[in-house]
Parts: C-alpha cells; sequence; structure tokens
C-alpha cells in the first residue's frame, strides 16, 4: 500500500514507496489505490538514458522539481529546452524522452497501466 487514509483524505510518503524501473529511470508510484484520485502520481528520478517511448491512453504531466541546465524533453520530433519549476502535459500518442538527468513529478491520467508503455 502506498498511503494511508482517513475519512477526508489521503497521504503518501515518498520516502517509503519503494523505486520501480521504468522507460525513464526509476518511478515511485502513488494513489493507485485511492478511489476518489482518478490518476496517480509518481515521483520519478530520470536517468541520462530515458527511453523514447509513448502511451495509447494515458496523459503524463510532467512538473520538474530538478534538472542541469542542459536538460531537455524531446516531444515527438521536437527538443524542448526545460527548467526547474516548468510543466509539460504529453497527451497520448505523443513520443516523449527526458535528456539529461532529472527529478520530476508525473501526475498521470487515468490511473498508471504498465502495459500501456510502447516503443517504436
Amino acid at each position: 500500500m502506498t498511503s494511508t487514509s482517513s475519512s477526508n483524505y489521503y497521504l503518501a510518503d515518498f520516502s517509503e514507496i519503494k523505486g520501480v524501473p521504468c522507460p525513464c529511470g526509476t518511478a515511485r508510484r502513488a494513489f493507485a489505490e485511492v478511489e476518489a484520485f482518478p490518476g496517480t502520481l509518481h515521483v520519478t528520478e530520470i536517468s541520462e538514458n530515458a527511453k523514447r517511448h509513448y502511451h495509447k491512453t494515458l496523459t503524463e504531466t510532467y512538473y520538474f522539481l530538478e534538472c542541469g541546465d542542459d536538460a531537455q524533453m524531446e516531444l515527438d520530433d521536437e527538443v524542448i529546452d526545460v527548467k526547474q519549476g516548468t510543466a509539460i502535459v504529453i497527451p497520448p500518442g505523443t513520443r516523449h524522452r527526458a535528456l539529461g538527468s532529472m527529478k520530476v513529478i508525473i501526475v498521470c491520467l487515468p490511473k498508471f497501466d504498465p502495459t500501456d508503455e510502447w516503443f517504436d
């Protein structure tokens, strides 16, 4: 279980959530079991070697917590610079990957589904 709850809130302590490998690096995911929340929340440590991938049903919103001055995102055939404090909404079908090391919060809607990670 990744979160605790009371009658009116849900709490996740990311320091207690085990990281799992993902195409970007290592993800810690919360709130998958919370019916009141239609998505999942991830804190992801992105490695230098993120793999280009896409999702057929998931929309991801990346919020950049930490990254170097040379951090970039590849979105389909475009490469854009990113910095701490910026966010990107990545709709289904958009091929994407991070370039450089960074730490991001990802809001995934609907709930994350590991079978919805696709590679060309």
